[in-house]
């Protein structure tokens, strides 16, 4: 739109102490991000907390944005190391009783309105995979990034996000396969 704020001059403000600048930009990114954080890790209720978690995030960090990538990258970045590290935390603190342990067995409970429409079947054999792997596949086909960004919110090479997603369609393949 003509006249409409871009995202660096926006962050600029934002840096500046612009509360209703910090406002527009984490609206603009809000969904982006909630979509990211849903997909890695399936739930509504904690795609909601890691989201709420990146804006937080955001605005503590906005003041040490240099300008030196785009907004975006940024932003993806950010939520990104949250949602890893909701995904690591919920790892470490999982105690389940008996009749949890057999009702993940059974597969009860872990169906979202979300999964219905998206898939559930490769959705969950993602969230499955190994973490690199998951990972690669999540930014590159989820939330369409190329090779190289994946790269670069992941911190390694692109051969490596390309390996990691060779890695990760061979076990989606013999996984899903399986499960015919």
């Amino acid at each position: 739109m003509p006249g409409e704020d871009t995202d660096g001059e926006l962050a600029q403000r934002a840096a500046s102490g612009d509360g209703a600048a910090f406002a527009t930009l984490a609206e603009r990114h809000y969904d982006r991000v909630y979509a990211l954080a849903w997909r890695w890790s399936g739930a509504r209720a904690e795609a909601q907390d890691i989201a709420q978690d990146t804006m937080v995030k955001m605005a503590t960090a906005i003041r040490s944005f240099r300008n030196d990538c785009a907004v975006t990258t940024w932003v993806h970045r950010i939520a990104y190391t949250t949602a890893v590290d909701h995904i690591r935390a919920r790892r470490r603190v999982v105690a389940l009783d008996p009749a949890q342990v057999l009702a993940l067995a059974d597969g009860a409970g872990n169906d979202t309105p979300e999964d219905d429409i998206m898939g559930q079947d490769l959705w969950r054999a993602v969230r499955a995979l190994p973490d690199q792997q998951r990972d690669a596949v999540l930014l590159v086909y989820a939330q369409d990034l190329s090779h190289g960004e994946a790269a670069a919110l992941m911190g390694c090479s692109e051969k490596t996000v390309s390996w990691h997603l060779h890695e990760a369609r061979k076990r989606l393949k013999t996984t899903l396969e399986a499960a015919r």
